[in-house]
Order: C-alpha cells, then structure tokens, then sequence
C-alpha cells in the first residue's frame, strides 16, 4: 500500500486570500465574521457571516466561479493527469435565486457537476473529475477518497478542490432551522446560542512518494488514516451519544495504525450550535484523555464554510503541524461542562506528531483524518 502525502495546501477564507493569512490571523485571536451587505437579513435570525473580500454579487455568474478562479490562481500548473475531486454542498445555488427573481430558466451552472467541469477545463486536466455531495463532511471525504486512491495504487496524484459561498438561499435555511446565533457563533461556550456562516475555499494535492519525488515535491504532511460513517439518528441533529462520529474516529485510527490515546491534538468540527458541540465534548471525553487532548475550532472565527469547511481545516492542521503550535478557539469565554481543559481561547504548543480532524454534517454524516508530520 502507499503512503499518502500531502504536497500542496491552499486556503481562501473570510479570514484573507491564503492559508498564512488564515493561520496567522486565528493566531493573534482575530475575527472574519462581520455584518452581511450581498443581501437584506433583516428577516433572518442573524445579520453576520464570515464573507471574503473581492467577491462581486452583482456579476451575472455565480460566486463559486469567482472563488475558484481566486483558488486556481493560488495552484498554478499541475499535471494533466491528476485526478479531480471537488467538494460543495450547494455550488452555484446563487443562480436560483436569480432566475426565481427574474423568471428566466435555470443555468447548468447551477448544478455541482458544472463546478467541477470548470475546475478541471481551466486546470487543464484530462478527466472531469467527481464532486463529493455529502453536506458539511463533504470535503473530508473527498480527502479520504483520494488518499485512498492513492493508497492503493489507482491513481499517484489527486487534487482535492473545496468551497461554498454565503447565499440567500443558504442563509435563509440555516435561519428556518433556528440553527444561527444572532451573534458571531461561540464553540462550545455555554452561551452558544448557534453556528455564524461563512464562505471559504481549499485546495490540498495529494501525490504518492514516487509521483512526489518525480515532480520534486517536498510534503508538507501525510495522510495516515480515515473514517467515515453515518450514525442514522436525524436528518439534521447528531447523535447524542456521538456514535457516528466515535465509529468514523476508530476508523481512521485503525487505518493509521495508532489508538486514540496517542492522539494529543483535535480540530473539532465545532459549530456552535448546542447539539453539535455537546457531543463533540462527550466523543472526546470518552474516547480520549481529557488530562493529554487539547482541541480548537476555528468557525468562530472564519463561520461555518459549509463543504469547504473540512479542506480548510485540513489545510489548517498542515500549518498547525509544521509550526507546532495550536491556534485557541475564538469566542469561546465561558465552557460548556467538560470542555475546560479541552478548549481554550489562547493558542497552544502541539506535542506529538500527529493531529485529528473531524467533521459532522446534516443526515448524520461523520468523517475523520489523521494527519502526520512529513
């Protein structure tokens, strides 16, 4: 079997336009999440979300054109026969609500797969590639499902291209469900009172050691393990018990080769919302030394991105690794029960060589990797 290496990691954030700007942002405890002006909210629950600067609403095209072309300028060139995998849960989805306003037929723009035909023409590649669909754990598995394409030899180079956009179609579900805080969100504070949305983009590439070593790549990091699964509890709430998300945990690390006690550092999916961040605490809790782990989630910072969300915490977790350093969790001030230790507001050294990621989504999605230091 082959390893998996990661070679390049890109990220577009409401945070700034790269993955230093994101990390180093997070770092000095700074916020992406303002007062929304792309639409009205004064119906919604909430008038904030994390939104990235230089995309223009009023262009005819969708803004996941615009993020990817923004996201492409950061890859440069790769290789013809890399294989594609992008990851959105609504890509131009903004086209809807452009031709109900005007009545006009709907664009083939609107549907997942024209985003990654874009992606793959404008990269120059010889396969149109797949989307993965699969709600906030989307771009999680679609990097498991190139590091286990590379493991096994398929294939010896994978891009993974992820991103969502702020819509009004988006935003008005989110504030239908009551799932948004009607300020900035706050990850497993006991005050939280829901998620904040944002909009962001990651690409990671993903080669085997002999595609890396041909191309003169120096990895960044390796993909050690993955999991998913699905706990079938609820078509938008997780588990309690956190099944789903303990079994997709047991998954990657069985993949890895390690048990969840070597595990010292976790990137929770951590929304903010009451269900989601009180399971995570009691996943963590019992899967894990609370005395050892630390954990952090960054979406009170940048929002929830949706399918974006996991191939930028991936992304993230690369740059955490290298600089051994943990960003804190912002505005988190007051801690749910059980999360004292766990989370904290300031930044914190990582030991070990290794970081969890997790991501949890709508139908009890679950999905879990296990990154390594190159």
């Amino acid at each position: 079997m082959n390893p998996v290496y990661i070679t390049d990691a890109f990220a577009i954030t409401s945070m700034g336009p790269d993955l230093e700007s994101l990390y180093n942002g997070l770092m000095d405890q700074k916020s992406g999440i303002s007062k929304i002006t792309r639409f009205n909210t004064s119906c919604y629950t909430s008038p904030f979300a994390g939104v990235i600067r230089g995309l223009d609403h009023t262009k005819k095209a969708s803004l996941i054109f615009q993020l990817s072309d923004m996201l492409i300028k950061q890859l440069g060139t790769i290789e013809s026969d890399t294989f594609l995998i992008s990851a959105s849960t609504k890509a131009g989805i903004d086209l809807l609500e452009e031709n109900i306003t005007k009545s006009e037929m709907v664009s083939k723009d609107l549907f997942l797969s024209s985003l990654t035909e874009y992606i793959a023409l404008k990269m120059g590649l010889n396969n149109k590639g797949i989307n993965i669909n699969s709600a906030c754990a989307s771009s999680t598995i679609a990097v498991a499902k190139g590091a286990s394409l590379i493991h096994m030899g398929v294939v010896d180079s994978v891009l993974i291209c992820c991103m969502d956009t702020v819509t009004q179609f988006v935003f008005s579900g989110f504030s239908a469900l009551g799932a948004m805080s009607d300020e900035p969100a706050r990850p497993f504070d006991k005050n939280r009172k829901g998620l904040a949305l944002g909009e962001g983009a990651a690409a990671i590439m993903l080669m085997s050691e002999k595609k890396a070593r041909a191309c003169g790549k120096a990895p960044l990091g390796r993909i050690t393990g993955w999991g998913i699964a699905n706990d079938a509890t609820h078509l938008t709430a997780p588990a309690k018990n956190g099944d789903g998300l303990k079994l997709a945990i047991q998954k990657a690390c069985k993949k890895a080769g390690i048990f969840p006690h070597d595990i010292h550092a976790i990137n929770t999916h951590g929304t903010g919302t009451k269900h989601n961040d009180s399971m995570e605490i009691n996943v963590i809790q019992s899967m894990f030394n609370p005395d050892q782990v630390i954990a952090n989630s960054i979406k009170g910072a940048i929002g929830h991105t949706l399918g974006a969300a996991g191939g930028i915490e991936i992304a993230l977790c690369v740059k955490m690794l290298q600089e051994e350093m943990m960003p804190g969790t912002f505005g988190f001030l007051d801690p749910e029960k059980g999360a004292e230790k766990i989370i904290s507001r300031d930044a914190r050294p990582l030991t070990g060589d290794c970081i969890l990621t997790t991501n949890s989504g709508f139908g009890g999605i679950n999905a879990a990797i296990i990154l390594k230091k190159a």
